[in-house]
């Protein structure tokens, strides 16, 4: 379908208010990615800017080599799916698809293969002569992911489509998402979610948005990758406690052992903790935080642990159990321990945590050493 390309591409609100800077990225072909990010991070007006609905203050934007900078939104070839449905409550499933091609003055011949197409694809056949009120909410929404398939656009653009759906539609859409993409192989898809599951099920990459502080603290790119990338290799301490949930723990401690492995002596409790990241020579003595992520972390009877601490609050789920530790300083992150099945009652007990070595991350001034 298209390829487009962001070439440090910013924008700025009133010549003076810049919220996004330094924005470079290549989106082949096929392709679903997922802008994730804090609130007010950009993601939806960085949606918007390739849409067309906010100019782009600096940088260029090309769609398969061509710059579009000053291309009307209608001409780019990208349809828009909004959190809202914002379909006509008057007209049928079938006027409300139909709509945009009607417009565009086609035959009704063609008009009515789109549609039906359409509806095929994403099992609205059925439901053609209803009316919005008549729909549930996902049917709803996927009437207006289906008004975008008829206009066979060079790119997609989701912003934040399952927002407004109960927990069980959400999980039932997000599928449908999924199965609509394998059935559209070659599309062009740009997704915004606050969601992780959804970042993390339907992406082909993610991109992390943050606010950098070597850039101002303006928001920008922090890392890009495949959605296991990002979970198992993060660049930075912002996108390890980001992606993933509960949040990555990261636990103060000093390098006490360089090499192909690194062993790393722990502020809590002083126990010491090895991890297969390599370190220099140079590396021993320096204090850095080690990342393990909740699901990582193992309880131990050892001497060598990476934390200990009492358990302040724990969450019994059935697969899994939470353990909520208490803070040694308000500041501190919470630790938490995601322990498989149902536990006993521990809460104020005290609980020694370890992982296995190539589970265990180290960040030095908020860097991964693997990435340095």
């Amino acid at each position: 379908m298209a390829n487009l390309k962001l070439t440090d591409v910013s924008k700025v609100y009133g010549g003076q208010v810049e919220v996004l800077k330094d924005i470079d990225l290549d989106i082949k072909t096929g392709e679903l990615i997922v802008f994730v990010g804090p609130s007010g991070c950009g993601k939806s007006t960085l949606l918007r800017m390739i849409a067309g609905l906010e100019k782009i203050s600096g940088g260029t934007l090309e769609i398969d080599g061509q710059v579009v900078n000053d291309v009307p939104p209608s001409e780019r070839g990208i349809a828009m799916v909004f959190q809202s449905y914002a379909l006509y409550p008057h007209m049928t499933v079938r006027d409300n698809m139909a709509f945009a091609l009607k417009i565009a003055k086609k035959s009704k011949e063609e008009i009515d293969r789109a549609v039906n197409a359409a509806a095929a694809k994403l099992q609205l056949t059925e439901y053609l002569d209803r009316l919005p009120k008549a729909l549930s909410g996902g049917q709803r929404q996927r009437v207006a992911i289906g008004r975008s398939i008829v206009r066979d656009p060079k790119v997609y653009l989701f912003d934040e489509p399952l927002s407004n759906l109960d927990a069980a539609l959400r999980v039932a859409t997000r599928i449908e998402i999924a199965q609509l993409k394998e059935q559209m192989p070659d599309s062009t898809m740009i997704y915004v979610t606050h969601d992780q599951v959804e970042a993390m099920t339907l992406a082909t990459r993610i991109v992390v948005l943050d606010a950098l502080k070597d850039n101002g603290g303006k928001y920008s790119i922090a890392q890009v990758g495949s959605p296991l990338d990002l979970y198992e290799r993060p660049n930075g301490e912002f996108v390890a406690r980001f992606i993933g949930s509960p949040a990555m723990n990261l636990l103060q401690g000093e390098i006490v052992g360089t090499g192909e492995t690194t062993t790393i002596r722990t502020r809590d409790g002083g126990g010491t903790i090895t991890s297969t990241v390599p370190s220099k020579p140079e590396d021993q003595g320096a204090a850095v935080n080690i990342g393990i992520r909740p699901e990582d972390a193992v309880q131990t009877e050892g001497e060598n642990y990476a934390f200990g601490g009492t358990v302040e609050v724990e969450e019994r789920l059935g697969e899994v159990t939470l353990f909520y530790f208490e803070r040694a300083q308000p500041e501190d992150n919470q630790v938490i321990a995601k322990l498989q099945g149902i536990h006993p009652n521990l809460r104020g007990q005290t609980l020694r945590l370890t992982a296995d070595p190539s589970k265990v991350h180290i960040f030095r001034n908020g860097v991964s050493l693997l990435y340095r």
